[in-house]
């Protein structure tokens, strides 16, 4: 039994605690992938055991609060933190360095791309919260804006497609990648907008000063 069917059967007998449960375990690291979690979600939604709109609502805030509680470990606990054997089997040196220098590469956008790298996402959170890159209100809004991409697309996704999981399965295997970068395209261009609107109100206010 493939690990979609084995999170639908779960779900379907415990409902939205469950997914709530492996969607913040998600964010700890464990090895279960987050988008086929939400997918599952979706799916016991459209077999009519959940209400769709309730569980993308469960499934954000399951999201966020993972991902959350890692950045606020890294931040709070500093370097320390890789002491502890999950911390350090998660965020290797040699991984941890590597974050390091997409951060000096990218800034923090790395943080609302992170979203769509499966594998990378907790180590970026975590090394963002270490190195005090950011504060936690700008990371939430960074994180919490791709997850308001992804999230109700695998959500709904599920839903619509129920009754055939090999199709939901081909989606997942064969247009993940794909999706995630026409997701991560829209999002910057979504971010650049917001960035360029911000910074024209505030030229914008500093010239109404001058002219007072």
């Amino acid at each position: 039994m493939d690990i979609l069917s084995l999170l639908v059967d779960f779900f379907s007998d415990y409902g939205y605690l469950a997914v709530f449960l492996i969607l913040l375990a998600c964010g700890f690291g464990v090895p279960i992938p987050e988008d086929v979690t939400l997918v599952a979600g979706g799916i016991i939604s459209g077999l009519g055991y959940a209400n769709v709109h309730l569980m993308f609502g469960v499934c954000m805030v399951g999201v966020l609060l993972g991902d959350s509680t890692m950045f606020l470990i890294g931040r709070h606990f500093g370097v320390r933190a890789l002491r502890w054997r999950w911390v350090n089997w998660l965020l290797t040196p040699a991984r941890y360095a590597r974050v390091q220098q997409k951060f000096e590469r990218y800034g923090t956008r790395l943080l609302f791309i992170a979203r769509f790298l499966p594998g990378l996402r907790s180590p970026i959170f975590l090394t963002a919260g270490m190195t005090r890159r950011v504060s936690y209100l700008k990371f939430l809004m960074l994180d919490g804006l791709a997850a308001l991409i992804s999230v109700p697309i695998w959500v709904y996704l599920g839903d619509y497609g129920a009754d055939n999981h090999e199709w939901l399965l081909l989606w997942l295997k064969r247009g993940q990648t794909g999706l995630y970068v026409v997701l991560g395209v829209v999002g910057l261009a979504i971010v650049w907008y917001l960035v360029r609107k911000h910074l024209r109100r505030r030229s914008l206010r500093r010239r109404r000063t001058r002219q007072a």
